[in-house]
């Protein structure tokens, strides 16, 4: 995360995150509309990143369907004491936001005191700038914040930690990520069906 800007700007940048933010089944609505009419979200456009689009939709309206979050997670998640908002930022084309987003959507719906608001990477260049994973702009990235003390309670992402392993374990191994991994982290996500990450997010609860 970067320290070049004020405090007072970074609570600037998030506010009118949360305020021009979707919900989660607004984004998915302007994912399906914008793939109509042959787009993705974000300013590039391109025919790779409308393919990506469209199946990350499929994923998502897969996930939509099928996600049961475990029961002890579930209770858990239901007796937190929670008052933050889950300013996540992302795009339709993102593989990773597609298994992530329908997860938060399904553990922030459990607990009034967490609201989840999704918003463009590209559209809010500034406030993406200022968390950064690794000098780069990774999506999606979710902010923790309390709007009552106006602070930055935690960041998580782009991915869940034991993706983030396996991640650092094929790049010190082979140097970079190819079709192979990708695929094998494809199949992760869909055996691991959520657990991982609300996991994570527990913990910063």
């Amino acid at each position: 995360m970067k320290d070049t800007i004020p405090t007072n700007q970074v609570q600037e940048l998030i506010e009118r995150g949360i305020a021009e933010g979707y919900t989660y089944e607004a984004y998915r609505a302007l994912v399906s509309d914008l793939l109509q009419e042959g787009k993705s979200t974000g300013h590039e456009q391109s025919e790779a990143l409308t393919n990506y689009s469209m199946l990350n939709d499929r994923r998502m309206k897969r996930w939509d369907k099928t996600l049961k979050i475990d029961p002890a997670i579930q209770e858990a998640y239901i007796n937190a004491s929670a008052n933050v908002t889950w300013l996540v930022l992302t795009e339709g084309w993102c593989g990773d936001a597609a298994h992530i987003l329908p997860v938060l959507h399904k553990l922030a719906s459990m607990n009034d005191g967490i609201t989840l608001k999704i918003i463009s990477r590209d559209t809010h260049d500034d406030l993406m700038s200022h968390f950064l994973t690794n000098g780069g702009k990774a999506i999606p990235k979710l902010i923790v914040y309390n709007q009552q003390t106006k602070e930055v309670v935690n960041t998580w992402g782009p991915r869940p930690s034991i993706a983030t392993a396996m991640v650092q374990e094929y790049k010190a191994t082979h140097g970079a990520l190819d079709a192979t991994f990708k695929e094998s982290l494809q199949g992760w996500y869909n055996k691991d069906k959520g657990k991982n990450i609300a996991q994570d997010l527990l913990s910063m609860l």
